[in-house]
């Protein structure tokens, strides 16, 4: 009669703007102790303890560090002067080397909101100096952050690797075409917009092969990492976790050695930022784990599959139902709380039906990003807005085409998983 009351209590809660951390271990918390009690709270505390107790998760602060330490080793600077030659050109010139940037940092940062915000400091005063609207350079920054969570390695992508009992390596792999395409919907839909405002290019003319070969030596350390990240745990030197203790090193040296722009006295904000960062992330995992208890104790997943598979008897209806709820869901949760809570509820239902696990996280993914720019509660919607003090009325109509462009590679991606799975397919 009750089971389902503790998911009521946890949507109460984010509705109250109650973090989601807390909302989570206090919907648990309030089963447990007044529902069913049955089973004494001191599990549920070694439950909370040991969700930190992974080896596997050691791969998330390593990878916030390592894209911290590309804003103040010169990395970030060089992937902008990269994309500036290859798309200076095009029509609407800086917002198009804003999604080409996003594309480039994905292969190291991994997160939505660090790219995000990286870009509004650096790139968006640029683009309003340059005569582009500050909504507009907002919704682009906050549109093209999407790319990076999915290009590896995204820490969104290692959440559901660990959650589905995925290779976490071909989860990176099978992020590539998914995140090429986000970047191409979005470009041509900035080339649409600049057009009809006379958006003028960064440059006169296409870059000469010259040009595009001296700034690919300039920043051919920072191209050429997120390959090794990959080859490396393809053929087996590393596995994710060390992948990312090998980006930090790879970063630090190319800023203190090669570009020479490190400095020691930086590493106490890079760590300040890593260890908020991770603290931020890794007590949303926790509390979700915990929340899973619940789950797990009153068998949801089992409920909610059976109540799915009453309403969907193929494979398509299923992976439309699963796009309307991460949809729903993606616009009041933070992108990793999402995946943490839904994954397990989500992943029976789609396995019964012969959907591969694989093209299911992608199909989450970019489910639940899409949900972090769209109102009312996107996480990417706030941080952009707040940096750079823009209301939320003017976002919101600068974003809808971008979110009419991202809705249809969801489709694309939804409806011919072989755009996913042929590339691991290929390399497995």
């Amino acid at each position: 009669m009750y089971s389902f009351l503790p998911i009521l209590i946890l949507f109460i809660f984010f509705f109250l703007n109650i973090p989601i951390c807390f909302a989570l271990m206090g919907a648990t918390l309030f089963f447990f102790g007044f529902l069913d009690t049955s089973m004494d709270l001191d599990l549920i505390m070694q439950h909370f303890i040991r969700s930190a107790e992974s080896f596997p998760l050691l791969a998330i602060p390593f990878f916030i560090m390592a894209g911290s330490i590309m804003n103040y080793s010169g990395i970030s600077k060089r992937l902008m002067g990269m994309a500036e030659v290859l798309t200076g050109h095009l029509t609407g010139g800086l917002a198009q080397v804003n999604i080409l940037l996003s594309v480039l940092m994905g292969g190291i940062s991994g997160s939505a909101n660090a790219d995000a915000a990286m870009q509004c400091k650096v790139l968006v005063p640029e683009m309003v100096n340059r005569g582009y609207s500050k909504g507009f350079s907002a919704a682009i920054t906050a549109a093209s952050s999407i790319v990076s969570p999915i290009i590896p390695p995204g820490i969104v992508l290692i959440i559901y690797a660990l959650l589905s009992n995925v290779s976490v390596t071909k989860m990176f792999i099978a992020g590539y075409v998914p995140g090429v395409l986000i970047a191409i919907s979005l470009m041509i839909t900035v080339a649409i917009i600049s057009k009809k405002r006379k958006y003028v290019p960064v440059r006169e003319k296409r870059a000469s092969l010259q040009e595009i070969f001296k700034q690919f030596k300039e920043s051919i350390w920072a191209l050429i990492l997120p390959f090794v990240i990959i080859l490396g745990m393809r053929i087996g030197i590393f596995t994710p976790t060390e992948a990312g203790a090998i980006a930090v090193v790879i970063t630090t040296l190319i800023g203190i050695f090669i570009y020479k722009e490190l400095k020691l006295a930086k590493f106490i904000d890079i760590l300040k930022e890593t260890v908020y960062g991770t603290s931020t992330v890794m007590f949303i995992i926790i509390a979700a784990n915990v929340f899973g208890a619940y789950l797990s104790w009153e068998r949801i997943p089992f409920k909610l599959t059976n109540i799915l598979l009453e309403f969907s008897t193929s494979p398509w209806s299923l992976l439309l139902l699963i796009n309307l709820i991460l949809l729903f869901v993606g616009m009041f949760i933070d992108g990793g709380a999402a995946m943490i809570i839904l994954a397990p509820l989500l992943i029976p239902a789609a396995l019964k039906l012969g959907i591969d696990p694989l093209h299911l996280g992608i199909v989450m993914v970019v489910n639940i990003m899409i949900g972090g720019v769209t109102p009312p509660f996107g996480s990417m919607m706030f941080l952009t807005c707040s940096l750079l003090n823009i209301k939320l009325e003017e976002f919101m109509k600068e974003i809808t085409p971008f979110i009419v462009a991202l809705l249809l590679v969801l489709f694309i991606l939804t409806y011919i998983p072989d755009i996913v799975l042929f590339l691991p397919n290929l390399l497995s």
